[in-house]
């Protein structure tokens, strides 16, 4: 045998042997390719939130305004006692509450229609209808929705066409609840479609058989299984307005303050890092209980 072949049956062996040692310890297979992601999630994720734990609890001078690493909980006591930022906390927590009951009423019967009446075709269209939105950009979303329904935007000029009132809607709350429903809507019909599609046909005949009419194998049958992916989609729709800044800046009026905002003010303009860390342990606070209910409900077997 030359000495080339030797070479090459060298790294060859390695390799054989290499194979041979993650195939003995599953662990290793597993710790090599989960290592890299879990490292990441640790370092960067959970680092940061306990970070972000810690700073609730100092304080910042008030004449220099520099932190002061100075343990207390003034500014939970703060958040507590203070009625202007109890009415911000309910505020947006009510926002992101409407907007997923919003979602989840009309995204049900347009996944249902999706995944149990639509032919494969219109199945694609819909599909492709769903998705295109979330291709623009968010802001270009936004701003489109502010031309809609600001003072001298579409809808009013509609309604005048019609001899209607204006609807006045403009930098409001209700402008805020349209918009998010708007865009997170997607978010809620695809996990419903995945659970309505995942029902079995003979679930559904069976109920036919034993007489039951279509509204109650609607409520009994369907609606049950389909309620983890409606509660998966929740958890998107209900995030993601929690902590949203933008959209309350940019169609929200001088009244409609919500947590993000607060904790982008406290940042960069009043630089209070402390309490801005406080405000913001609350969503991850309401998301963690959030999330606990849901899991109860299956919402993590339908994502």
């Amino acid at each position: 045998m030359t000495v080339g072949a030797l070479a090459r049956e060298r790294p060859a062996g390695r390799v054989t042997r290499v194979q041979a040692l993650l195939w003995r310890r599953p662990w290793m297979r597993a710790a090599l390719l989960l290592g890299p992601g879990l490292t990441w999630f640790v370092v960067i994720y959970l680092a940061s939130l306990v970070l972000l734990l810690i700073t609730a609890f100092w304080q910042i001078n008030p004449f220099t305004t520099a932190i002061e690493r100075v343990w207390n909980i003034d500014n939970f006591r703060t958040l507590v006692t203070d009625g202007t930022y109890r009415l911000i906390i309910l505020r947006t927590i009510g926002l992101a509450a409407a907007v997923t009951i919003t979602d989840a009423v009309l995204a049900f019967p347009f996944a249902y229609y999706m995944a149990r009446v639509a032919s494969r075709r219109v199945q694609t269209a819909l599909f492709a209808a769903v998705l295109l939105p979330l291709w623009a950009s968010y802001l270009a979303r936004v701003y489109a929705w502010i031309l809609i329904l600001n003072h001298d935007g579409v809808l009013n000029w509609s309604l005048l066409l019609l001899h209607l009132p204006p609807a006045s809607l403009g930098y409001t709350n209700w402008a805020m609840w349209i918009v998010f429903s708007y865009i997170w809507l997607p978010f809620m019909i695809i996990p419903t479609y995945a659970a309505l599609e995942r029902i079995p046909p003979s679930y559904l005949e069976a109920a036919a058989d034993l007489g039951a009419r279509q509204g109650r194998v609607t409520w009994d049958v369907i609606l049950p299984l389909a309620l983890p992916g409606i509660v998966a989609g929740s958890i998107f729709t209900f995030s993601l307005t929690l902590g949203d800044y933008v959209t309350p800046l940019l169609v929200g009026g001088a009244g409609s303050s919500f947590i993000g905002n607060v904790v982008y003010g406290n940042v960069g303009i009043a630089h209070n890092i402390p309490f801005a860390a406080a405000l913001a342990v609350v969503p991850v606070a309401v998301m963690a209980l959030y999330l606990v209910g849901a899991r109860r409900l299956g919402a993590f077997e339908a994502m």
